[in-house]
C-alpha cells in the first residue's frame, strides 16, 4: 500500500504540476503576452478565459478515459492520462506569443490547454480508484488520502519553480523566455511519474468483475444520472475554494493590491504546503466517523470563511493575507480529504471508474472553470470585493446542500484480525 500511494502521489503531483503551472501563468503573465491588444483587465479576464477551457475538457476526459478505466482496467488509465497532460504542457512552454505568431498563438494555446484538461480528467479516476479498491475497508480513506495530497505538491512544485524564476530574473527575463521553463519541466516529471507507475498491479477489485459494462457512460446515465448530479454540485465548493485562492488571489493581489509577486506567491504556497500536510491527518477522521459529516462540516466552514477571508485579502499585509488563504483551505480540506473514498464508493464497481470521475470533473466545471474569471470580474472596483466572498459563499451553501441529499457509505466497523484480507469496494 506505500508503494502505491506513493507511485499514486506522485502522478497526481505532476498531473496538477502540469495544471497549476498554467493557472499560475494565466494569473502573471499570459495576459499581456497572448492578448496584447487587450485592456489589463480584459488581458487577465481572456487569459483565465483559456484557464477555464482545461476545466471544460475535463469531464470529456473522464468519460473517454473512464470508459477505458471500465472496459479494460485502472492501470492504463494511469499511463496514458499522464503521458497526454505531460505533452500538452511541454507543447504550452514552446507556443510563440502574440507578437510572433498572430492569432494563431491564442488559438494554440486554447488547444494545448484542452489538451492538458482532458488528461486531467482520466487522472484522478484511475489514481484514486486502484489506491481506493487496493486498500483494506478500515483504512480506505487515509490510503486513498495520499493521491488527495498529489495537488497540493503540484502546487507547491509548480509555484516554487515560478517564484524561484521570478526572484532570479528580471520581470523582462521572466515575460520573455523564463515563464517556459515550467512547462518544459514538466517533461521530466512525466517520464519520473511514468516510471513509478510502470510496476503497479491492476486493482484486484476490476478483476474480480465479472461481466464488464460495455458502454460505462450509457449505464452511468440511464442508473446514476442523479448521483452524478450530486456529487458534481457536492463538489464545487472545494474547487471554488481552492481556485479562488490558488489563482484568482495571486491575480488581485499582484494587479489590484500592488504587492510584490513574490510576497503573493509566498502566502499562498505557505497556506497550501499547511493544507497538503494535514489531509492525510482528517481522512483518520473520514475512516473513523464517517465521509458525509466531515463533508457537511467542511461546506459549512467555507460558507462561513468567505467573508472573513476577502477582508483579510483585501488588507495587503502579508501575515493577514496568509491567514485568510490558509482558513479557506483548511475548510476546504476537511471535505477535500475523504472524497477520494466517498465518490468511488457510491458507485458499483463496473461503472464506478466512468462514474466517480464524471462527478468529480462536473464539479470542476461548476466550481473551477468559472471562479477566476467571475472573481475578477467582481474585484474590479474599490474597496474590498465582497462580490466575490458573496459567490463563494452561495457555492458552499449549494455544496452543502447536495451533501446533505447523499448517502453515508462509510463499511460497517469489523473486528480487525491481524492479515486479514482487505475488505472489497
Amino acid at each position: 500500500m506505500r508503494r502505491l500511494a506513493l507511485a499514486s502521489m506522485a502522478g497526481t503531483a505532476v498531473e496538477f504540476y502540469d495544471f497549476f503551472v498554467y493557472g499560475t501563468a494565466a494569473a502573471l503573465v499570459l495576459g499581456p503576452l497572448f492578448f496584447p491588444t487587450f485592456s489589463p483587465l480584459a488581458g487577465t479576464l481572456a487569459a483565465f478565459g483559456t484557464f477555464a477551457v482545461g476545466f471544460l475538457s475535463r469531464p470529456l476526459g473522464s468519460v473517454l478515459f473512464g470508459h477505458v478505466g471500465d472496459r479494460y482496467g485502472r492501470r492504463p488509465v494511469l499511463f496514458a492520462s499522464l503521458l497526454l497532460t505531460g505533452l500538452a504542457t511541454v507543447g504550452v512552454g514552446c507556443v510563440p506569443s502574440y507578437e510572433t505568431l498572430g492569432i494563431a498563438a491564442p488559438v494554440l494555446l486554447l488547444s494545448l490547454r484542452f489538451l492538458q484538461g482532458l488528461g486531467l480528467g482520466g487522472e484522478w479516476g484511475g489514481a484514486v480508484l486502484l489506491t481506493v479498491e487496493h486498500a483494506p475497508a478500515h483504512r480506505r480513506v487515509l490510503w486513498s488520502s495520499f493521491p488527495q495530497t498529489g495537488p497540493a505538491v503540484g502546487f507547491l512544485l509548480a509555484n516554487g519553480v515560478m517564484l524561484a524564476l521570478s526572484s532570479l530574473l528580471t520581470d523582462a527575463q521572466f515575460q520573455a523566455w523564463g515563464w517556459r521553463v515550467p512547462f518544459w519541466g514538466a517533461g521530466l516529471l512525466a517520464a519520473g511519474g511514468l516510471l513509478l507507475r510502470s510496476s503497479l498491479a491492476e486493482s484486484p477489485r476490476f478483476e474480480e468483475l465479472g461481466e464488464r459494462a460495455r458502454l460505462p457512460l450509457v449505464e452511468v446515465v440511464r442508473g446514476h444520472w442523479r448521483l452524478v448530479l450530486l456529487t458534481a454540485g457536492a463538489l464545487a465548493v472545494g474547487y471554488a475554494v481552492f481556485y479562488s485562492v490558488s489563482t484568482w488571489a495571486l491575480s488581485y493581489g499582484t494587479t489590484r493590491l500592488g504587492v510584490d509577486r513574490t510576497t503573493m506567491l509566498v502566502c499562498v504556497m505557505a497556506a497550501v504546503a499547511v493544507q497538503g500536510a494535514v489531509t492525510p491527518l482528517v481522512a483518520l477522521l473520514g475512516d473513523r466517523y464517517g465521509r458525509r459529516p466531515l463533508c457537511l462540516a467542511g461546506c459549512a466552514a467555507c460558507a462561513l470563511w468567505m467573508f472573513p477571508m476577502v477582508g483579510l485579502l483585501a488588507t495587503a499585509e502579508p501575515l493577514l493575507m496568509f491567514a485568510g488563504i490558509l482558513g479557506a483551505l483548511l475548510a476546504f480540506v476537511v471535505m477535500f480529504s475523504v472524497v477520494a473514498a466517498y465518490l468511488p464508493e457510491l458507485y458499483e464497481p463496473r461503472v464506478r471508474c466512468t462514474g466517480a470521475a464524471v462527478g468529480y470533473n462536473l464539479a470542476g466545471v461548476l466550481g473551477g472553470a468559472l471562479t477566476p474569471v467571475v472573481a475578477t470580474a467582481l474585484s474590479d472596483g474599490s474597496g474590498p470585493p465582497w462580490g466575490v466572498a458573496a459567490y463563494l459563499t452561495g457555492m458552499a451553501l449549494l455544496s452543502l446542500g447536495c451533501f446533505a441529499l447523499l448517502p453515508e457509505t462509510r463499511p460497517a466497523p469489523v473486528r480487525e484480525v491481524e492479515g486479514a484480507p482487505a475488505v472489497a469496494v
